[in-house]
């Protein structure tokens, strides 16, 4: 068995913490070492909340690195293993060690009107642009091609794993991830005689990409995940399907639908008897 390298990510949360030390003994005591810096596998420890954290961490090392989510409180998405079952996880891991399953991820271009540098970004779950003060004024274009003005509250791109978030908060569709797209949805959009927009989600495959134009003078705050980025001076922010994936270590890797269904419906409606 080759002794693997994992990194601990964990919130401040005193369960997670306790979890972690936990964890941490039974890794070293089976041989494996603990390596923040380069490490093979990284473990979440808390909610899908620190998964994305733990991403963001090591989204440099994505060719490198497998993620793994021990969840401490409620059902998230990424976390597959729960707090009481560490030494099979740990034993799990030390005799499965080339399982994994890959996600796709969303490509993030800001470009300014001035001479700062285009900026990249990649994100997990989603990213939303919004005005600050006032209703936001964008042109959409897909690929090169104008496709509508609008005027509203926002505009979000969620990856399919992002698509249960907040893009289905706003009306979004559920997008299984092994679906490689990125989906638009709007956010209160103003529709009336004078101002019109498509009004429904847009899945826009890996071969396109969506380009959203802002106006000169407009300020916007961008979320990236869970991170918000006010900006001025944004040109456009260009959205398409990242060549990079996320790779979890599927050991035991929970199907998706069963998580939909724990997450939104659970035990509240039961199958008729027909």
């Amino acid at each position: 068995m080759e002794s693997l390298k994992v990194a601990l990510v964990f919130n401040h949360v005193e369960k997670s913490i306790q979890v972690a030390d936990q964890l941490k003994h039974l890794l070293v005591t089976s041989g494996n070492q603990i390596d923040q810096d380069n490490p093979d596998i990284v473990i979440s420890i808390g909610g899908d909340g620190t998964l994305l954290s733990a991403f963001h961490l090591y989204s440099h090392k994505l060719d490198q690195v497998r993620f793994l989510g021990v969840h401490t409180g409620h059902l998230g998405f990424y976390t597959d293993w729960r707090d009481y079952e560490l030494e099979e996880l740990v034993d799990t891991l030390c005799n499965n060690q080339e399982a994994n399953v890959s996600y796709p991820l969303l490509d993030i271009v800001i470009q300014y009107r001035d001479d700062r540098a285009d900026k990249h970004f990649l994100a997990l779950n989603e990213s939303s642009i919004k005005s600050i003060h006032r209703t936001m004024v964008g042109e959409v274009f897909m690929k090169e091609q104008f496709f509508e003005s609008f005027r509203g509250d926002g505009l979000s791109v969620s990856t399919p794993t992002g698509s249960t978030a907040y893009n289905k908060s706003i009306g979004g569709a559920v997008l299984h991830p092994s679906i490689e797209a990125i989906q638009l949805a709007e956010i209160a959009s103003l529709n009336n005689r004078v101002f019109r927009t498509i009004g429904s989600p847009i899945v826009v495959s890996k071969e396109d990409w969506i380009e959203i134009k802002l106006p000169q003078g407009s300020e916007c705050l961008i979320t990236i995940d869970q991170f918000n980025i006010q900006q001025e001076e944004v040109a456009s922010v260009i959205y398409r399907v990242a060549e990079e994936k996320i790779r979890f270590a599927s050991y035991r890797h929970m199907d998706f639908w069963h998580r939909v269904r724990e997450a939104f419906i659970g035990e509240h409606q039961r199958r008729n008897e027909i």
